[in-house]
Formats: C-alpha cells, structure tokens, sequence
C-alpha cells in the first residue's frame, strides 16, 4: 500500500512539473514586460499647502480694505484656479471692487460681495469663466467664486466662509483662504443685503503696496455690470 502511496506521488510530481515551469516562465515575461514598458505619466495633481506668510509672493495676496476699519490679506492659489485668481488680480487693479458691498451675509455660513449693483445679479462686464472646481475643502476663511445655475458662470462675485461647509466643495471654485484679518470678516454686517452693509473700500494686491484708505463713507460706483443671469444662491 505504501509503495502504491509513493508511486501515486510520483506520477503527480511529474505531471505538475510543466506546469510549475510554465507558470515560472509567465512570471518571468511579465517581469521583463513591465520592466521594458514605459511609465505611465503621473495624473495625480498635488496641491501645495497655503503660504500663510503675508511677506512672501505678495502679488499673490488680495487686500480688502474694509468699512469696519479692518484689513483681510487673502492668500490667491494659482495652482487650484488659474483662471479665477487672474480675473480676480485684473478686476482688484481696475479698481472694480472698490466701494462694492457685501450684499448676503449669513450668520455661520458666508459673506458675498463683488456685485456693482449690490443685488446677487450683476458682475463685470468681462465674460463667465469656465470652472475650475477642486478637492479642496471649503473651510474657515475659504474664498470661493459665486455662480449661477451653470457650473460655467462664475464672473466677479465671491463668497468667505465662516465656517466649515464641505458640501460646496466641488461645487464652487475654492480659490484661496484669508491669512490674515479674520477678525475683519467676522465682523461685516449680517443680512441679505444688510440694512446697513459692510463695504470693501478698496480691493488691491499687496505687490502694488496700497495704502489704507481713510475711514469715510463712499458712494457706490456707478454700475459696470452687464445683462447676466442672476447668481445662484450658494446653499448649504
């Protein structure tokens, strides 16, 4: 029975011999085939962290002078919407924001401005930008673009956070985050619009070293916006 056993074992070892050396051989080739084939090109794009140094690229920094006496330093990310951050720079340079107010300003949500006739529905005359939605998350002091209906309607409006609200992420292009003045947007005037708004004095980039304009009040300018669809109320 024993030596049956061991030739049984035998026969086995012979049969599964091939295929051992067939599977070595497969091996073998996929080896070299990975080997020899060239890499795939990274699609993965990384996002470098805020630079929350207001010495440091300061044409990247938007400065809103405001109302209530306060100076918010706003670090522009050029990495996550090209596109925005360069309307954004032109319209500051033109003086566009300059007297405008921030027209919804939700209590633990956000606060909204860059619309000449202070109603949601007005923007420059420049075109709609295409969107430029990324993974990063709407957090405390995020600056956002506002937008109508469209995914491609973002024009001159935006949006601070208050808090935390991941549900606009990927919805809305995240374009930079507050790095300094925090306290400032706290404190501009609730409502929509409020009855007594907080307005931006002046809007600039740091590069240009503006000086804080002196505290009076100013006159809305006159309106520079075009025909639009109104902007979209950003919900929670």
């Amino acid at each position: 029975m024993f030596k049956r056993l061991i030739a049984a074992g035998a026969i086995f070892s012979l049969a599964l011999t091939p295929l051992l050396a067939n599977a070595q051989n497969v091996a073998e080739a996929e080896a070299t085939a990975t080997e020899d084939a060239t890499p795939a090109p990274a699609v993965r794009k990384v996002y470098e962290p805020i630079n929350y140094n207001a010495q440091e690229d300061r044409d990247n920094i938007l400065v809103l002078d405001l109302s209530n006496g306060k100076r918010v330093q706003i670090r522009l990310m050029e990495q996550w919407a090209p596109a925005h951050i360069e309307r954004v720079k032109a319209l500051a340079r033109q003086g566009f924001y300059d007297g405008i107010i921030f027209h919804r300003v939700i209590e633990g949500f956000m606060a909204q401005t860059g619309d000449p006739t202070g109603t949601g529905q007005g923007g420059s005359p420049l075109p709609d930008l295409k969107a430029e939605f990324n993974p990063m998350p709407h957090l405390r002091g995020t600056v956002s673009m506002a937008r109508a209906q469209s995914d491609d309607s973002a024009n001159s409006q935006f949006f601070i956070s208050f808090y935390p609200r991941f549900s606009l992420d990927k919805r809305y292009t995240n374009f930079g985050r507050v790095i300094s003045g925090m306290d400032g947007v706290d404190a501009i005037v609730r409502g929509e619009p409020p009855a007594n708004p907080t307005r931006i004095l002046q809007a600039s980039i740091a590069a240009d070293n503006k000086p804080v304009p002196a505290p009076q009040p100013i006159a809305p300018p006159p309106s520079l916006s075009l025909p639009t669809a109104p902007v979209a109320p950003i919900s929670e």
